[in-house]
């Protein structure tokens, strides 16, 4: 068996992942994953989101029996592995101190260095594993990354400054909720099954997105800080302090409001019942569960749905673009959970091609966290024998760029 074998741990939030990757080549060769063992927490959906707590003891019921899923599904010995990758941060405390323990611990048993990877880069690089030849061909960019999920909406100026390594700067963020988070937020108010972005983004399908119009207030785009954060940007040769933000708390508390102008309360709660009655409360979307529900649904609350994803994709794709002309990006990558969003893929695919750009997507599979990204985005780090200290500690507030 070759070499260049990464076991990569992923406990950042509600999923408890491990996977097995082979290194390659940033010239264009794609890391292969050998395994990629994903197990969901389906506990919070009684709560309408994730319980921090709750969180944690999962990781620790689950962490032994996937890594030993991921092991045995990737066909290696436990001796082959040649390191330990696991996320650092960002994420919730107790969920990543459950991976960093169990990966610190796995790793010295083994005898094999550990490896802290940012998990905001393991999402950028669920793309570039799989880009072939795609963003690789085309130099060191610089290329704009999209990080969007329930937890983060980033954008990234991404150059490669060597054959296998990387440099990112944050030139945009959500200033309130994440995109993801205000999808969930939205899907509960209405009713829906918790996750609730991937239903609401089925339900869109059958609605009129033009129906209620939303408006996003712009956001200035300068960047604010103290002096001395914007030497430290100097220093680090970021001239311009152009930025692109977002903000997603507007719209969550727009829908709430024509949700109470229309006096659809009573409609909201007959349909939560409805669903638990029908055992759809905690289904995944389907063709066969979306007809189910579309049953429980009037043509008002579809038309609501569809027209807050054409607004707040609308809202991403703008932003993205404005950012990639302003700073003359060679390329688009698209990552994290809501990466997912037929719709968000259709409009950026769909400018992308407008303006001659490519554009990058993870496999939907990958979009979502996962252990396989983690392990990416170490192989640029083993190679550089960039090693965690044996004092690892989570970050959850650990930033990129």
């Amino acid at each position: 068996m070759p070499g260049n074998l990464i076991l990569g741990i992923e406990t950042s939030c509600d999923e408890t992942s491990v996977a097995v990757v082979r290194g390659g080549s940033a010239r264009g060769q794609e890391i292969e994953v050998l395994s990629n063992v994903v197990a969901s927490q389906l506990v919070h959906s009684d709560y309408g989101g994730v319980v921090p707590e709750l969180a944690s003891r999962e990781h620790l019921r689950a962490i032994l029996p996937v890594l030993r899923e991921a092991v045995a599904r990737a066909g290696v010995a436990y001796a082959d592995l040649d390191a330990v990758a696991v996320t650092e941060g960002p994420g919730l405390a107790g969920a990543l101190l459950v991976g960093i323990t169990f990966a610190k611990a796995f790793a010295f048993g083994l005898d094999k260095p550990l490896i802290a990877v940012n998990h905001l880069e393991g999402h950028i690089h669920a793309v570039l594993m799989q880009a072939t030849p795609g963003p690789w061909a085309l130099g060191p960019g610089p290329f704009l990354a999209l990080v969007v999920s329930g937890g983060h909406t980033h954008l990234y100026l991404a150059t490669r400054t060597s054959q296998d390594t990387w440099q990112y700067r944050n030139v945009g963020k959500t200033l309130d909720d994440a995109a993801g988070e205000a999808y969930d937020k939205v899907a509960k108010l209405l009713g829906l099954p918790y996750p609730g972005g991937p239903w609401m983004d089925a339900l869109a399908a059958h609605g009129d997105a033009s129906a209620v119009p939303f408006r996003f207030a712009q956001i200035k785009s300068k960047a604010t800080g103290n002096r001395a954060a914007k030497l430290s940007r100097e220093a680090e040769g970021w001239q311009d302090a152009t930025r692109f933000d977002l903000s997603f708390s507007g719209i969550k508390t727009a829908v709430r409001r024509y949700a109470e102008l229309n006096a659809m309360q009573p409609a909201i709660a007959s349909r939560g019942e409805a669903l638990r009655a029908a055992g759809l409360d905690k289904a995944k979307p389907s063709e066969e569960t979306v007809a189910a529900t579309l049953a429980h649904f009037d043509q008002r609350t579809l038309d609501l749905i569809a027209s807050f994803q054409a607004s707040v994709t609308g809202s991403l794709t703008r932003t993205l673009f404005a950012a990639t002309e302003h700073f003359g990006a060679r390329g688009v990558l698209v990552s994290g959970g809501v990466a997912a969003n037929r719709e968000l893929r259709r409009r950026i695919t769909s400018e992308a091609a407008q303006r001659g750009l490519p554009v990058a997507f993870p496999t939907v599979a990958l979009s979502t966290d996962n252990a396989a990204m983690i392990a990416a985005a170490a192989w640029p780090k083993f190679l550089a024998r960039d090693f965690a200290p044996d004092t690892l500690e989570p970050t959850p507030q650990l930033r990129l760029g």
